[in-house]
């Protein structure tokens, strides 16, 4: 396997699987902020989650002879946080479609202590490291997700030590973790193709053209401000997410709604049918996560 791949590979499946990548929390040299911290349980559920499993992963990579720093969770970017239309006016103002964030996270993953050491391996010892993050081979668990894909991931390594700790069902997480993500991108594209919204995106368009924008879709707005080929100057992607924020909220005059109350409205639809039709995963996920709480708050509590 080239180094190249390794290292993709390796920042792939722990952004992944653990849900968050930023910067280290113990002492290397350049570790991002925050670094040597003391612990405490955070009231964020998730966040607590989070942690506890990042910890239990450091000590198993510890026990294995390698080194591991705590990960922190990784913020949503514009595309995760806006899906169907930037409807944040104070927001859009800041970040316009998020690409100064993207950058940000850019620049921290360069100095990622992780990362650093992942590239610092020498190649004929990264492959072993590879296998102790996520196993030796993509075998264990497996499930179909509802779009027929067949996802598969070893039930070996630390990852999976980290998850069968804290969550207990292994099997159960990784089938659970897998179909509720699909669902998600399920709903984003259901709201996406529905007539209702296509109904609202028409308005949209009128306003923005009066504002000098004529883009025909918020889609096709964000595209040509974050094109990687042709970045824009920061003013510039500001004044167009602005632009597509003061016309998501503008009333249709067909009596509908506005783009952004039109698209909250499809999303929650989508989401409780999704929930009917597949209401194991999303149960599963729930309890899982209730059960492994009490066990995310000792971890971290306890510390490093």
């Amino acid at each position: 396997m080239p180094r190249r791949t390794l290292l993709l590979l390796t920042a792939t499946v722990l952004a992944a699987t653990l849900t968050g990548c930023a910067d280290g929390t113990s002492s290397a040299p350049d570790a991002a902020p925050g670094a040597g911290t003391g612990r405490h349980v955070s009231d964020d559920q998730e966040q607590t989650l989070h942690l506890a499993e990042q910890l239990l992963l450091k000590e198993c990579m510890e026990k294995r002879g390698y080194e591991y720093w705590v990960e922190e969770r990784q913020a949503p970017d514009g595309a995760s946080r806006f899906p169907y239309v930037v409807d944040d006016p104070a927001w859009a103002a800041r970040h316009g479609y998020g690409t100064d964030l993207y950058r940000e996270q850019q620049q921290k993953a360069s100095r990622d202590p992780n990362q650093r050491y992942f590239r610092s391996t020498p190649a004929d010892r990264a492959p072993a490291l590879l296998s102790a993050v996520n196993g030796p081979q993509a075998e264990g668990l497996s499930v179909r997700l509802p779009n027929g894909i067949q996802v598969t991931h070893s039930d070996r390594g630390c990852v999976a030590e980290a998850q069968r700790t804290l969550y207990k069902d292994l099997p159960a997480w990784f089938r659970a973790t897998r179909i509720t993500t699909s669902l998600g991108g399920m709903r984003v594209a259901m709201v996406l193709s529905d007539k209702r919204y296509l109904a609202a995106v028409k308005p949209w368009a009128h306003c923005m053209k009066a504002k000098g924008y004529a883009y025909p879709s918020p889609a096709e707005a964000r595209a040509a401000a974050t094109r990687p080929d042709k970045v824009w100057l920061h003013a510039k992607e500001v004044r167009l997410a602005s632009a597509e924020a003061a016309c998501a909220g503008s009333g249709s005059t067909s009596g509908s709604g506005d783009l952004s109350t039109v698209a909250k409205s499809l999303d929650a639809e989508y989401r409780a049918e999704l929930r009917r039709r597949h209401p194991g995963p999303t149960a599963d996920l729930e309890r899982l996560k209730r059960e492994a709480l009490p066990r995310a708050r000792a971890i971290v509590a306890r510390g490093d």
